[in-house]
Formats: C-alpha cells, sequence, structure tokens
C-alpha cells in the first residue's frame, strides 16, 4: 500500500514543478486578493498569464 502512494507521488512529480519568484510582499498580498475577490486563484492566474505570454511570444516575428 505504501508503496502505491509513492509511485503516485513520484507520477505527480514527473508533471508538476514549483516556480519560485521574488515580488515584494504588499505586491504578493494585491494579487492575492484580487485573485480572491475574482474567487480564483493565484497559482492558476500565473499559470494562465504564462500561457497567454507563451501564445503572445510565438507570433511576434
Amino acid at each position: 500500500m505504501g508503496k502505491h502512494k509513492k509511485e503516485k507521488s513520484d507520477k505527480n512529480q514527473d508533471k508538476e514543478v514549483k516556480l519560485v519568484v521574488r515580488i515584494e510582499v504588499g505586491l504578493r498580498d494585491a494579487f492575492i486578493e484580487a485573485c480572491q475577490e475574482r474567487d480564483t486563484t493565484a497559482s492558476r492566474e500565473v499559470r494562465r498569464f504564462i500561457r497567454d505570454f507563451l501564445t503572445r511570444s510565438s507570433k511576434e516575428p
């Protein structure tokens, strides 16, 4: 049973990584608050930003 959980954990590690970003506390707090007001999460919005950025970047000459 413990081995199965370990394998599942390893599988998730292959799909996701953490991105550490240094920003000012006030900027982070305002971002978190804005996300909560819009019923979303900071992680979701950062992922959306990255996808949009990559899409726009691939269209630039």
